[in-house]
C-alpha cells in the first residue's frame, strides 16, 4: 500500500468532515458569534483571558496533541495498519471531534466551568465528586506516562533536550514582550520563530546528556513552576510558538511522504489477538491503545479547563474544538505511514532504543531527506517537536490536576455559597502533591503505564460524553450524536480495564490498583447518570 495515497486520502476525508459534519454540529448546538464568551465576561488575565484565535489554536492543539497520536498508533501497529487507520478515521470524525467540540461548547455555556463542574449541575454533588476523583487519577497517569516518554526521548536525542530547555526561556521572553511590553503579535511571532530555529541549531551544537531519572526530576520541577504561573507568561506563549514546530513537522512529513512515496511494509492485518493467549485482543485493546489519535478524554479537560476560558468568539469553537481533533488525526496517520514503512527488525530495534517517538522520528526524518535535510538533523528536529508537545501536555495536565485537587478540598458554606480554602486547596500544596505522586509513578517503562493510561483516558472520554449528553438533553437539544459514541466507549473501556486489572494483579500491583479504582468510580458514575437517562430498567 502506498503511504502517499493513504495520507492524501485521509486529509481529503477529514476536510470534507470538517465542512459538513462539523458545520452540522455547530448548527445543532447553536453556535452564536454574537454571544459574549466567558473570557470577556469573567476576564482576570490569569485563567480567563480573551485570546487571538491563532494563539488559542496553538495552545489548544499543542496541549491535546503531545506524543499521544504518535505513541498510540505505533504501539497499536501489532494489529496491522488497516485496523489502526479505520479507527483513526472513524474515531476522529464521529467520536473524538464530537467529544472535543462538545466539551468546549458545554463549558462556554457554563461560564468556562470544567466538565466536573458541569456534571454537578446535572448529576449533583455526588456525581461531580466521583468525576473529579476519576479525572484527577487519570491526570496523574497522563503526567506519569508523558514524563516517562519525554525523558526517554531526551536520552535518545540529547539535542532535543537542549533545544526544549531553550524554548522555555524563549516563551517567557515572548510572553513578557507581547503581553507586557506591547510588542505586536506579528512582530513577536516572526522574532519568536527565528529564535526557535536558533534554539534548534544550538541544541545540535550542545547536546545535553543526562540519565532518564535525572530528566524525570527536572521535568517535575518544570511542571511545578509552569502550572502555577499565569497563562500569559509561559503556557500560552510556549504553546503558541511550539505550534509552529508541529505545523512545520506535519508539513515536512506530508511533503516528504509525497516525494518519497513510501510503501507500507507492515502487514495490513496480523491477528485478532497478536499475543496468542487472550491478553491483547483487538477488542477492546485497539480502541484504548490508539487513544489520542481517535478520541481522548484528556481533551475534554483541556477544552473545558483552559481553552474555554480563553475563547474570544464562539465562531472560533468549531475550528479549535473540532478542527484540532481532525488535525491530530492527520498526525496519527503520519505515524501509521512511518511505522508501516519501517517495519521488520529495524522497527524492533528502534522501539527498544527510544520507543515509539524514536520510530516516528526515524521514519519522518527519512522522508525529509528527499528535500535536502541531512537525516540526523531531520530526525533530531522531529524528536524535538514531539518532546516539546509532550511537555505541553505535561504542564497543562498538572495545571488541570491542580484545579481539580483544589476543588476537591475546598469547603463551601451551604448557606452563603462562600468557598473556604484549606491547606490542601492551597495552590502550591495542591501542585506539589500532584507533581510528587505523578513523578513517583513515572519511574519505569512507558509500556507499564500506557495500557492503564489508554483505558483511563478513554473511560474519561466516555464520562465526558455522558456529561455533554445530559447537558444537551436538559437543554432540549438532540444528543444522539453524543450518546452512541458514549455507549461504545463505555463498553470498550470497561472490558479493557477488567483485562488490565486481571493481567497486572500479580505483577504490577500499582497498575492493577489504579485500574480497580477507576473501574469502581466509573461504575458509580454510570449509576448516577442512569437516574437521568433511565437507560437501565
Amino acid at each position: 500500500m502506498s503511504g502517499m495515497v493513504l495520507l492524501i486520502g485521509a486529509v481529503v476525508v477529514f476536510f470534507i468532515a470538517y465542512i459538513t459534519y462539523g458545520s452540522w454540529l455547530a448548527k445543532e448546538w447553536g453556535i452564536d458569534p454574537k454571544r459574549v464568551t466567558p473570557a470577556h465576561r469573567m476576564q482576570d488575565n490569569i485563567d480567563y483571558m480573551p485570546t487571538n484565535p491563532a494563539v488559542l489554536m496553538g495552545h489548544h492543539f499543542s496541549s491535546i496533541a503531545g506524543a499521544g497520536p504518535i505513541v498510540g498508533p505505533i504501539t497499536a501497529a501489532v494489529f496491522g495498519w488497516v485496523p489502526v487507520m479505520l479507527w483513526i478515521m472513524i474515531g476522529s470524525i464521529f467520536f473524538g471531534g464530537v467529544h472535543d467540540f462538545g466539551s468546549l461548547v458545554a463549558s462556554i455555556r457554563h461560564d468556562g466551568k470544567s466538565i466536573g463542574q458541569i456534571i454537578e449541575g446535572t448529576l449533583g454533588k455526588r456525581g461531580k465528586f466521583l468525576f473529579s476523583v476519576f479525572a484527577y487519577v487519570t491526570l496523574l497517569v497522563v503526567i506519569a506516562a508523558f514524563a516517562n516518554i519525554v525523558a526517554a526521548t531526551f536520552v535518545a536525542s540529547p539535542q532535543s533536550a537542549t533545544a526544549s530547555l531553550l524554548f522555555i526561556v524563549l516563551a517567557v521572553v515572548f510572553g513578557v514582550s507581547v503581553y507586557r511590553v506591547g510588542v505586536k503579535l506579528s512582530i513577536g511571532t516572526i522574532g519568536g520563530v527565528i529564535l526557535l530555529v536558533v534554539a534548534i541549531w544550538l541544541g545540535n551544537l550542545f547536546p545535553l546528556v543526562l540519565s532518564k531519572n535525572t530528566w524525570v526530576i527536572i521535568l517535575m520541577v518544570y511542571i511545578f513552576v509552569a502550572s502555577i504561573a499565569p497563562v500569559w507568561i509561559l503556557l500560552q506563549p510556549r504553546d503558541y510558538l511550539n505550534s509552529f514546530l508541529l505545523y512545520a513537522c506535519i508539513a515536512f512529513a506530508f511533503i516528504g511522504i509525497i516525494i518519497y512515496q513510501p510503501t507500507l511494509k507492515l502487514p495490513a492485518f496480523t491477528s485478532f489477538d497478536p499475543s496468542g493467549n487472550g491478553t491483547n485482543p483487538i477488542f477492546p485493546m485497539l480502541f484504548v491503545t490508539v487513544a489520542c489519535g481517535a478520541i481522548s478524554g484528556f481533551h475534554s479537560l483541556v477544552s473545558s479547563g483552559t481553552t474555554s476560558k480563553q475563547l474570544n468568539n464562539e465562531k472560533d469553537a468549531k475550528l479549535i474544538g473540532y478542527g484540532s481533533m481532525l488535525l491530530e488525526g492527520v498526525l496519527a496517520v503520519v505515524a501509521v505511514v512511518a511505522v508501516g514503512y519501517i517495519g521488520g527488525d529495524k522497527l524492533t530495534e528502534l522501539l527498544r532504543h527510544g520507543g515509539p517517538v524514536n520510530v516516528f522520528s526515524d521514519g519522518v526524518g527519512t522522508f525529509m531527506t528527499t528535500f535536502g535535510f541531512p537525516f540526523q538533523i531531520a530526525k533530531n528536529f522531529v524528536a524535538l517537536t514531539i518532546s516539546a508537545f509532550a511537555m505541553t501536555t505535561l504542564d497543562t495536565s498538572t495545571r488541570l490536576g491542580r484545579f481539580i485537587f483544589q476543588e476537591l478540598f475546598s469547603q463551601e458554606n451551604p448557606q452563603t455559597g462562600e468557598v473556604k480554602n484549606t491547606i490542601l486547596s492551597n495552590t502550591y500544596v495542591a501542585t506539589l502533591i500532584t507533581v510528587v505522586v505523578a513523578g513517583y509513578m513515572s519511574v519505569g517503562s512507558y509500556l507499564t503505564i500506557w495500557p492503564v493510561f489508554g483505558a483511563a483516558n478513554q473511560l474519561l472520554a466516555a464520562l465526558s460524553l455522558l456529561a455533554i449528553s445530559v447537558w444537551l438533553k436538559d437543554a432540549g437539544k438532540r444528543y444522539k450524536m453524543v450518546l452512541f459514541p458514549m455507549i461504545f466507549m463505555f463498553a470498550v473501556t470497561f472490558v479493557a480495564l477488567f483485562k488490565i486489572i486481571m493481567a497486572n494483579f500479580s505483577g504490577h500491583i500499582i497498575t492493577a490498583a489504579l485500574g480497580t479504582i477507576l473501574f469502581i468510580l466509573a461504575i458509580a458514575l454510570v449509576g448516577e447518570a442512569n437516574k437521568v437517562f433511565k437507560i437501565i430498567k
